[in-house]
């Protein structure tokens, strides 16, 4: 590999954008791909690009057969995002879970006595009004954003500024209940039904659980089934 195309890769990639380099395992011409920009001696074919495509969207690398032979295609996506609203019970087992997951977690909340190094190690921590902070960390397709506090001062501000942005999942908790007088409220701010439509509430599958740890795996469980529903939907396409 060039060492300039890994270079320019890495630095796409920590700057918010994808890159792939894609390698032809007969030729070893490569290629680097920076959104619809190709640098390289390997000529990027429509088989090339569908691959390419497809590998950033699942998120790995991969190897596409083409008619000058096998090319590796590898992936430098910008990191996942979790952005919690609620330094809540929850959210300590969350905030690790998503970390362990190789999110880049922010825990999001102006009440000091909850936000703190000592119930958040190695964990970022914003101090910040939700919408404050949702407006200066600017969430993306790569983003998942999660309100716990059942709190609509802080939560519904973080709601409105979710919905203004391409996060691929928003999720509340709640009951029932408290996810329909949210919604109520959200219309009230001139959101439609699309829109509101995107946010899982009461967030999580259901799996039955009951402790903060067990509330956890069932939010990220319903991240990861939306971050990778293509994935699910080649397995089963019925």
């Amino acid at each position: 590999m060039k060492l300039s195309y890994l270079e320019r890769a890495l630095a796409a990639s920590r700057g918010g954008k994808p890159a792939a380099i894609a390698t032809n395992l007969t030729s070893g011409l490569q290629a680097l791909i920076e959104g619809s920009d190709f640098t390289g001696d390997l000529k990027v074919d429509e088989a090339i690009t569908e691959g390419v495509r497809k590998a950033l969207s699942e998120d790995r690398s991969t190897t596409v057969e083409t008619d000058s032979g096998p090319v590796f295609v590898e992936v430098f996506n910008p990191p996942l995002r979790c952005f919690i609203v609620g330094a809540v019970h929850i959210a300590q087992p969350l905030a690790r879970m998503a970390a362990a997951l190789d999110y880049k977690v922010t825990v999001i909340d102006p009440r000091t006595a909850f936000a703190t190094d000592a119930r958040f190690p190695e964990i970022e921590l914003s101090t910040e009004w939700p919408d404050e902070a949702l407006q200066r960390l600017k969430p993306d397709k790569r983003s998942a954003i999660i309100t716990l506090t059942h709190d609509p001062k802080l939560d519904d501000p973080a709601l409105i500024e979710a919905l203004k942005t391409t996060a691929f999942f928003i999720g509340a908790l709640g009951s029932r209940k408290t996810h329909g007088a949210r919604l109520k409220r959200l219309a009230e701010a001139g959101f439609g039904d699309n829109e509101v439509a995107r946010i899982h509430g009461p967030v999580g599958l259901n799996i039955g659980a009951i402790s903060p740890a067990e509330i956890a795996v069932s939010i990220l469980g319903q991240v990861t089934s939306v971050l990778r529903e293509d994935r699910l939907k080649q397995r089963d396409p019925a």
